[in-house]
């Protein structure tokens, strides 16, 4: 049992005979070496797409075909396809991104000032050109599902909404985490626009291609390496209040909720169940508190995982052999509510497609 019924039964709680696997989305560098090896050829971007990468905050490269095909011969069970992961989506009349968070400037790193830096009165924040909605265009991410699905597969979906990656960007991380303490009506006012926007975009994502998908799926990394990157007290004041509606729009749609965050975020992993997490994912293996040892002492049955399979030194550093054990452990560890894919789903081209192949043998065998 594979494909959509390996991760339906997964999410349903069906008793599956194997764990589900999600061979990620590799980097573009990856991506092109694993291709290679299989013989499978890309798409060209179009000059559209290319300008909209240049403004995302995501980093993945035109998602497709050849993703697809790369997904059957890695025998990845699933795809994700998020409307907002494609550069093809966003079709603005005069050029401009989706989030102008640097002024008609790409960004060159997390501290970089935003348009919001040094912002003290909410009357700016309103006065902000926030984007439309009404150039949101599902078709090319609603033809990627269908074309999953004829491949039998199952899919994650629906926008990405990483308010947090957002407002940090139209502060600049620095000055995003200080004004949570100076400026909060800021902070608050640059979210609620930040959730807005994605709450009427998934409404008509959802409207059009909900009931194709396997689980929502929607991202925000909250953690670093040690800890989570604010206090418990900020993650209730600044991220709960927009966190709980997202979620509460995609159960609507009778959608498991996936939510990605990296890092150390085992503190706040009851309150995610809390809010109606279904599955968390990557499960930074490295991060603290985050081994799978851990995890599934605290929260094995509670929760879905899926990850695990560490990509800071296994999947580069490892033996195939070392791949292939550390999955099976993971098996044994987290039982049926788990999906194999690695600790971070763009995998590097330091990840050799040996490794790949042991990781995604040891999963579905």
């Amino acid at each position: 049992m594979r494909g959509i019924k390996a991760i339906e039964a997964v999410y349903q709680d069906d008793k599956p005979a194997n764990s589900g696997f999600w061979l990620g989305n590799p980097s573009e560098k990856a991506k092109q070496i694993y291709c290679g090896h299989f013989g499978i050829v890309e798409e060209e971007l179009t000059e559209r797409e290319k300008q909209n990468l240049k403004f995302s905050v995501l980093t993945s490269e035109k998602i497709g075909t050849a993703d697809i095909e790369l997904a059957k011969a890695l025998k990845s069970d699933l795809m994700w396809f998020s409307p907002e992961l494609d550069p093809a989506t966003w079709v603005h009349p005069e050029g401009k991104p989706m989030w102008d968070c640097f002024k008609g400037e790409a960004r060159k790193s997390l501290g970089d000032n935003g348009v919001f830096s040094d912002t003290e009165d909410v009357a700016e924040v309103e006065a902000f050109d926030w984007p439309n909605p009404d150039y949101l265009d599902f078709g090319p991410t609603l033809k990627n599902i269908e074309n999953a699905h004829e491949n039998g597969l199952a899919v994650l979906g629906g926008m990405w909404c990483p308010f947090f990656h957002i407002a940090c960007d139209f502060f600049g991380m620095e000055n995003y985490f200080i004004k949570m303490h100076t400026d909060p009506n800021v902070v608050i006012a640059v979210t609620e626009h930040i959730t807005n926007f994605y709450l009427e975009a998934n409404k008509r994502c959802f409207d059009v291609m909900g009931d194709k998908l396997t689980a929502a799926f929607f991202g925000n990394d909250l953690g670093s390496q040690l800890s989570m990157m604010i206090s418990d007290e900020c993650f209730e004041k600044f991220i709960v209040p927009y966190m709980k509606p997202l979620i509460a729009q995609m159960k609507s749609y009778g959608l498991k909720v996936t939510l990605h965050s990296c890092g150390s975020i085992h503190s706040i992993i009851p309150r995610l169940i809390d809010l109606g997490v279904d599955a968390i994912h990557p499960l930074q293996a490295k991060a603290v508190n985050m081994d799978a040892e851990t995890l599934a002492r605290d929260f094995k049955g509670e929760v879905i995982f899926v990850g695990g399979v560490d990509t800071q030194d296994l999947l580069p550093f490892g033996t195939p052999q070392q791949v292939r054990d550390e999955v099976y452990r993971l098996r044994d560890l987290f039982g049926e509510k788990f999906i194999v894919s690695p600790s971070h789903e763009a995998l590097l081209e330091n990840v050799s497609i040996e490794n790949v192949i042991a990781m995604s043998e040891a999963a579905t065998e």
